[in-house]
């Protein structure tokens, strides 16, 4: 990603918290909520060019909480857990079915740096040039765009909310000077929002935006203190092919034994040696078909 670089040193403990008075703070008025989602994002611009963060993983894991608000706009019930054993126990030829296309749009939206070709990857049913139409739809500072790019499309295809949500977040990326998707807005709207339109849009996304920017500074936190955790025992690895398994679980939500370059049972116990390390966390809590994750 791109970001302004911290001016604090590369220490954990140096990452700094979200001020109090964005987290407390109540609002009534839309410059209010307005100033208060601009400081939130600041800080956040901030925390994303500190460099133990884990930014791709981070991108995933945000990926999956806009995946899981998404499926939750449509009534569906599928949520985290459920989302991850779809995405990650498909075999080839089957279909992930709606709750699955969901959860893969936003992993797709946030892999690649962003430019349109990235986003027609991640949103197969849109053609570029209308890609291109609906971020052109945005006009004026970073969070009125995506607002308006979001407006744009759920006015033209008011059922196509992933998309309106995944290009929204692009268009303020890009207003950000962000190389990358990272998804916020989703998770901060509520389902009644994403039916208001003009300044009652904007509010919502101002609002949705303080308090995904909070979340997002939480994570960023939490990850970098789990990745070096995670590098802090990977010396004491010894299986071929550890450390790219490492590097697999620095960049994704979640992983298979299956899918680490390693043989079947090596895999297994390489997933098993870094529980008991507490570098890794085993996601489902099952005895079969685990997934694991920092």
């Amino acid at each position: 990603m791109t970001y302004a670089r911290s001016t604090f040193d590369n220490d954990r403990e140096s990452l700094p918290r979200m001020p109090p008075w964005v987290i407390s703070a109540r609002t009534e008025t839309l410059e209010d909520v307005a100033f208060l989602s601009g400081a939130a994002l600041s800080h956040l611009h901030v925390v994303l060019g500190y460099e133990p963060v884990p930014h791709a993983l981070l991108r995933d894991r945000l990926a999956l909480r806009a995946a899981e608000a998404c499926v939750a706009f449509s009534g569906r019930l599928e949520r985290a857990r459920e989302l991850r054993d779809v995405v990650h126990l498909l075999r080839p030829g089957d279909l992930p079915g709606p709750a699955g296309e969901t959860c893969l749009a936003w992993r797709r939206a946030t892999e690649r740096p962003l430019t349109v070709k990235a986003l027609v990857r991640a949103l197969p049913e849109l053609q570029g040039d209308q890609i291109a139409h609906w971020l052109d739809a945005g006009q004026g500072a970073a969070v009125s765009r995506a607002a308006m790019v979001l407006e744009a499309v759920l006015n033209d295809a008011p059922r196509a909310e992933v998309s309106a949500l995944v290009l929204a977040d692009a268009t303020l990326a890009q207003a950000l000077g962000w190389d990358h998707v990272v998804p916020l807005l989703a998770a901060g709207l509520k389902r009644a929002d994403i039916r208001k339109r003009g300044e009652d849009l904007r509010s919502a996304c101002h609002r949705a935006l303080v308090s995904s920017a909070v979340d997002a500074v939480r994570l960023s936190t939490d990850l970098a203190r789990r990745a070096a955790q995670l590098k802090a025992v990977a010396p004491k690895l010894r299986a071929k092919g550890a450390g790219d398994a490492v590097e697999m679980f620095l960049t994704q939500d979640a992983v298979a034994p299956a899918a680490l370059p390693l043989p079947d049972r090596s895999a297994r116990r390489l997933c098993d040696r870094l529980v008991d390390l507490g570098a890794v966390r085993e996601l489902t809590g099952r005895d079969t078909f685990r997934l694991y994750g920092i």
